[in-house]
């Protein structure tokens, strides 16, 4: 046992999260993403969380990871087809968790154009989340900056 992890994060997502070096993505997906065709076609490590919302996850993966602040942004939501305007309640949640870390900089992206992101993912954490959109992708950052 360890001490001041969160106790979501399963050995397997910790040594996947840790192998990740700077600029490289996580994407935490919904109960509905292909995840494994994704990871397939990406070559991407593949973890499962099933029972836990992507939110849930998001607030453990928060804690552990630094986001990037070199790029344009340090996140990626996928757009609700046919109303790009539209922010279901998932991606809400997600960008507000994002803020309250000091982080807005969060882009909807066109869902192939996030599943193409997707496939250039270090890993993929899908969780079993029922909610639609609850898909979002983070882009590792460095220690100490920013």
């Amino acid at each position: 046992m360890l001490k001041n992890l969160p106790p979501l994060l399963t050995p397997e997502l910790l040594h996947a999260l840790a192998s990740m070096g700077h600029g490289d993505d996580v994407v935490l997906v919904d109960a509905h993403f292909p995840a494994s065709r994704v990871a397939q076609l990406g070559h991407a490590r593949l973890v499962r969380m099933p029972g836990l919302t992507a939110t849930q996850v998001l607030d453990a993966v928060l804690q552990v990871l630094p986001l990037d602040t070199f790029g344009t942004a340090c996140g990626w939501t996928m757009e609700v087809v046919g109303d790009a305007q539209a922010v279901p309640p998932a991606v809400a949640e997600s960008r507000q968790r994002l803020a309250d870390h000091g982080r807005s900089d969060v882009i909807a992206l066109e869902r192939f154009a996030f599943y193409e992101q997707a496939r250039q993912a270090f890993l993929i954490v899908q969780t079993g989340d029922l909610r639609t959109y609850a898909n979002l992708l983070l882009r590792k950052g460095v220690l100490g900056h920013g």
